[in-house]
């Protein structure tokens, strides 16, 4: 049987989905998709998996998408971040049965993803992505898309578009952000190069960027044409996006926590930082419910400061005196989107200016912490050390390895040669010895272990 393709893969497959939420680390999980879904959600991404790990990891796979499998939950599209061509694939082969379509992430503009060589950061290595999807397109039972970024030229996202659907992309997303617009700096998102991209291809595009109500879902779709719009940072201050309503956060709060307990497990952490997303707002002023809910140790306390915050803003002289003292559109109890400060505004370029002088009253609490730790601590960007990358995965080595690997990768090859790493503190060689020893009555007269003794001395760490 031949997969869908194009069109037919989004009309069929996918059943013309507009409304997407997407593909966030650590945020769209099983709990949070169903949640979406409940509110107008059409289609969800999992989050963003890591080839490599998921391959070597069954632990990691079984957590991150094996135990989420829900027939509620579909359609589904898993993400990956690779920059290995076989290495995708075999990822790719062990999750297709677990979702409808597998997804090349392109637009990750993270410092994570500049270290680990991936995401945006592959935008300009076209052989290679080049590869990795057309062997995706040809090896998988089921159809591979993409994700990305724009480039600031509007010919040249183009030609890059028209790539990846030559190489065999079936579906793709285009964020309207260069991969330098990102945190203080994110900016407006494009939408003609979006526009640009959908009338270039002959496939389905979904939209992603400035996304914060229903009104814009609508206005991106004429504006730029495309199949379906993409939203992350609006889903997750209002699940409700997509229904085009705006209710108290207590009730989307209580409704998350209500299908987490149904569908566990679901790390805390990751409901922590729902939560906290939820009640962005009211926690800018009740900052002891901020730090209560920090300290929260189970779903339980999660729930009793939820409930908290609700009894307070239900107070009626709550609500005639806070809500003048925010500049909100509605009251601090109603999701909303949360809005960044202009790029350059006083408040931003003073705060450069003080933490260049290094002035511990212009520091975050964090960082302050960190100084008082270590007096000699400089947080001048320029002046950060340069990670050297691992020989064998891309992410950063141990300083003091004697393999020059990151720690994962040098306890599988310590382990295989029965060796030693003092600097990751990994003992395999002089544990083997010393189980010789105690085995043989005294150890051998070469003070090398053998094979079949240090088979049984070593057992596999990972």
């Amino acid at each position: 049987m031949t997969k869908p393709r194009g069109f037919e893969f989004w009309r069929s497959t996918l059943k013309g989905a507009r409304y997407v939420v997407a593909p966030m680390v650590d945020q769209s999980e099983l709990a949070w998709r169903l949640l979406s879904r409940r509110h107008g959600a059409e289609l969800c991404y999992t989050p963003m998996l890591h080839a490599q790990v998921f391959v070597r990891d069954a632990n990691y796979r079984r957590e991150n998408l094996y135990s989420e499998v829900n027939q509620e939950d579909r359609p589904l599209i898993a993400q990956f971040c690779a920059n290995d061509p076989e290495v995708f694939i075999q990822a790719a082969l062990l999750a297709q049965d677990y979702c409808d379509a597998i997804d090349l992430n392109l637009g990750c503009p993270q410092m994570i993803a500049k270290r680990g060589h991936y995401g945006v950061f592959l935008q300009d290595e076209w052989d290679l992505l080049e590869k990795m999807i057309k062997l995706a397109d040809e090896k998988l039972a089921v159809p591979i898309t993409c994700k990305i970024r724009v480039f600031p030229e509007i010919e040249k996202t183009v030609k890059y578009a028209k790539m990846l659907e030559k190489a065999g992309c079936q579906l793709l997303t285009v964020h309207g952000r260069t991969k330098d617009q990102k945190g203080a700096l994110t900016g407006i998102a494009s939408w003609k190069h979006i526009k640009a991209v959908r009338e270039a291809v002959n496939i389905p595009v979904f939209a992603n960027g400035n996304i914060q109500h229903l009104s814009d879902v609508q206005r991106c779709m004429e504006e730029t044409g495309v199949q379906g719009v993409m939203s992350a940072e609006g889903n997750l201050h209002n699940p409700a996006l997509f229904e085009g309503c705006s209710p108290p956060v207590w009730e989307m709060a209580e409704e998350y926590l209500e299908v987490v307990e149904k569908h566990p497990p679901c790390s805390l952490s990751y409901v922590r930082a729902h939560i906290f997303k939820l009640w962005h707002h009211t926690l800018q002023i009740h900052q002891d419910l901020r730090e209560e809910l920090a300290k929260a140790k189970n779903v339980a306390g999660v729930a009793e400061v939820n409930r908290q915050l609700k009894q307070r803003c239900q107070v009626k002289e709550f609500y005639e005196s806070e809500w003048t003292r925010t500049d909100l559109p509605f009251p601090h109890w109603i999701c909303q989107p949360y809005v960044r400060p202009p790029q350059g505004s006083k408040k931003k370029k003073s705060r450069a200016l003080e933490d260049s002088d290094g002035s511990n009253d212009s520091l975050s609490k964090n960082k302050q912490k960190k100084k008082a730790r270590n007096p000699n601590k400089n947080f001048c960007p320029e002046l950060k050390p340069k990670y050297i990358k691992c020989e064998q995965c891309g992410n950063p080595k141990g300083n003091k390895c004697v393999f020059s690997l990151c720690r994962g990768c040098c306890k599988r090859k310590a382990f295989k040669e029965v060796a030693d790493c003092p600097g990751h503190g990994l003992r395999f060689k002089t544990k083997a010895l010393k189980q010789c020893n105690s085995d043989t009555g005294g150890g051998q007269s070469n003070g090398k272990p053998n094979s079949q003794t240090v088979s049984t001395a070593v057992h596999d760490p990972l």
